[in-house]
């Protein structure tokens, strides 16, 4: 339903050119799907994420090219020159974008342990395969049409003016957004004063049940009979063969007393008992401690500080300013910290679990993935449009100008990601919902951030520095 989605909309918006970004999209997923398989990777939530954000990367090198052959088009060159033109400019912002986000996935590979090793195994092999597909793949149709007459349309009549008279003044805003952020942040700290987070068996610790019905059984009918008994879902998995499931709860895990135990065993028998025709037995009980270690929670933690430095220390190097490093850093934890805010405030609040868990933390890390990228494409436009413009004695204009110009390759690409995420979110059942909702903040989420608080930290700091112009 993702893929489906995604087709309509490139297509709709691209034309021709987007049934190309469709096919180099096919390929990336065919070339991700093979490598792990030759791995014999284990396809977790957070490879899945991992796969999610791949995606992104692969449709977002093909808008960037896209929007750039608009522009060259724009001007009056042919086809075959807008092309060639587009793709030539289009390449700095791919690159850096996708070599940040490289030094993110190697960084956690190297540090990270379970599910985060997992999300940057299928990071890196897809950000290879993305840059393959993007770069050659999509060039190689593109020259066969050519070479073939084939008109190549790059919009239809209704995408053809979209974003052209947009004139936003981003800059003279900053503090508005500042506000808004501060808002939800203290917002985020209220919620979590008052009722908390909702930490998950992986944190918390829980109780584990492995039960064997007569009949084969879905975790997903398993799980719906217990979350009202159990007052939230457990953990369902298939435990061997079909008719076998192990579940794990936090139920009263916190709770001394001795009748404890009983309880919990009570309320699982009232939900498993509503499963009609199809007898259970229990045969193994055991209270489990918190499966993510100290060790592996303080190395994720190391993971992702040393990865934002090393970040910070590219795109200083990249843009020859420490601003722009310390303003995509900023929105990396301006990013995570409003995600946990949201978890906060909605925490009970939604009809669905919103668990601070493994795959949470996957989640997190595709967020600052994503921002990193969008990020780093807002910097490479207004690098250009300073250079380009740099007699110009209202700089603030050039910034505002740049930002507008990259507006539609940002809205796109989110939109593209967003309508994967909301085909899991629909479809993909409860056990993963909180998990995609916690992607679907982030992308929106990163998209504001990219646009909204990176670039007005680098310009207030700038000022902060001594440096106006």
């Amino acid at each position: 339903a993702g893929l489906a989605l995604v087709v309509l909309f490139m297509v709709a918006y691209y034309a021709k050119g987007g049934l190309v970004a469709v096919a180099a999209l096919v390929f990336n997923i065919f070339f991700i799907l093979g490598i792990l398989a030759q791995l014999s990777t284990a396809l977790t939530l957070p490879g899945i994420a991992g796969i999610v954000l791949t995606i992104g990367l692969s449709v977002d090198a093909n808008i960037l090219i896209f929007e750039r052959v608009r522009e060259e088009m724009a001007l009056g060159k042919g086809g075959r020159l807008a092309i060639s033109d587009g793709f030539k400019h289009a390449y700095s912002s791919i690159i850096d974008s996708n070599v940040t986000t490289l030094i993110l996935g190697i960084i956690l590979y190297t540090f990270g342990t379970g599910p985060i090793q997992g999300f940057a195994t299928t990071l890196i092999i897809g950000i290879l395969t993305s840059l393959f597909c993007a770069i050659f793949i999509t060039r190689l149709i593109f020259n066969w049409m050519m070479d073939r007459n084939k008109e190549i349309r790059f919009w239809n009549n209704f995408s053809k003016g979209a974003f052209k008279n947009v004139n936003i003044n981003f800059v003279d805003k900053r503090k508005v957004y500042y506000i808004i952020s501060s808002l939800i942040i203290l917002a985020g700290v209220a919620a979590f004063a008052t009722k908390g987070l909702n930490f998950g068996v992986d944190f918390k610790g829980g109780r584990t049940y492995v039960v064997r019905f007569e009949k084969p059984v879905s975790t997903v009918e398993v799980i719906d009979a217990l979350k009202t008994p159990l007052t939230k879902s457990p953990e369902v998995k298939t435990f061997g063969d079909n008719n076998q499931v192990k579940i794990t709860t936090t139920y009263l895990i916190d709770d001394q007393a001795a009748d404890a135990e009983q309880q919990v065993a009570d309320k699982l028998n009232e939900g498993l008992k509503s499963i009609t025709g199809n007898s259970y037995t229990v045969l193994s009980t055991q209270k489990v401690g918190p499966t993510v270690a100290d060790d592996i929670k303080s190395s994720a933690v190391w993971a992702i500080l040393i990865s934002c430095a090393l970040m910070f220390i590219y795109i200083f190097i990249r843009f020859k300013k420490w601003q722009y490093g310390l303003g995509a850093v900023a929105a990396l934890l301006h990013d995570a910290v409003v995600v946990l805010a949201f978890f906060a405030i909605f925490n009970g609040v939604l009809p669905f679990s919103l668990e601070i868990d493994q795959a949470f933390i996957a989640a997190i890390l595709t967020v600052m993935g994503y921002s990193m990228t969008d990020t780093v494409v807002v910097f490479d436009r207004i690098r250009e449009f300073v250079g380009v413009h740099h007699h110009a004695s209202d700089q603030k204009k050039v910034i505002n100008d740049a930002l507008n110009s990259t507006l539609s390759r940002t809205i796109n690409t989110s939109l593209t990601i967003f309508f994967v995420l909301l085909a899991i979110f629909v479809f993909g059942g409860e056990v993963i919902r909180g998990f995609t909702f916690a992607l679907l903040i982030g992308i929106v989420i990163g998209t504001y951030s990219s646009i909204c608080i990176a670039t007005p930290i680098v310009i207030d700091f700038q000022k902060l520095g001594g440096q106006k112009k």
